[in-house]
């Protein structure tokens, strides 16, 4: 997917951008044997705000979208855990689509460390980033995996 624009952009859609790039980075993390450091210095050096094929890429928050791919990877197993949990009875993390596990991945990330960010915010952020890539189902899945996994993790958010 190309994001491009001339702008640099405001601090919301370099966020929103940092995560698509994130989802991006942590799907090449799946078919690659790069590290996850060899794979953010690569989107840096090469994709964030670059011009490529002629085209501009919109910069992004680029500490932010760091901060998810490294550490999404390196707590991957708890993360994989709790989205386990949320998923319905016939599906399994094995069973999903590369990308879609990518996304819950980051929000749920972001959920765990980012507590900077609301949830609902954040569910919103990735729903959107969801249908970037899906025209079915997945944006409502992503809704109520990530709606469960916020409830418990920040609960006091939603009372």
């Amino acid at each position: 997917m190309n994001v491009r624009s001339e702008k640099r952009g405001d601090k919301h859609s370099r966020r929103t951008l940092a995560r698509l790039n994130a989802v991006q980075a942590l799907y090449q993390l799946e078919h690659d044997s790069k590290s996850p450091r060899e794979v953010v210095d690569e989107f840096l050096l090469h994709r964030v705000g670059k011009e490529l094929d002629g085209d501009q890429f919109k910069d992004s928050d680029k500490p932010l979208f760091e901060d998810i791919v490294l550490n999404t990877n390196a707590r991957q197993t708890e993360i994989d855990a709790l989205i386990a949990a949320r998923l319905e009875k016939d599906r399994t993390t094995d069973r999903l689509e590369v990308v879609l596990l990518c996304l819950l991945r980051a929000a749920t990330y972001e959920f765990l460390a980012r507590i900077d960010m609301p949830a609902k915010v954040l569910i919103k952020e990735y729903i959107g980033i969801a249908r970037t890539f899906f025209t079915g189902k997945e944006p409502a899945l992503v809704n109520g995996v990530l709606d469960k996994i916020a409830k418990e993790l920040r609960p006091g958010e939603f009372e």
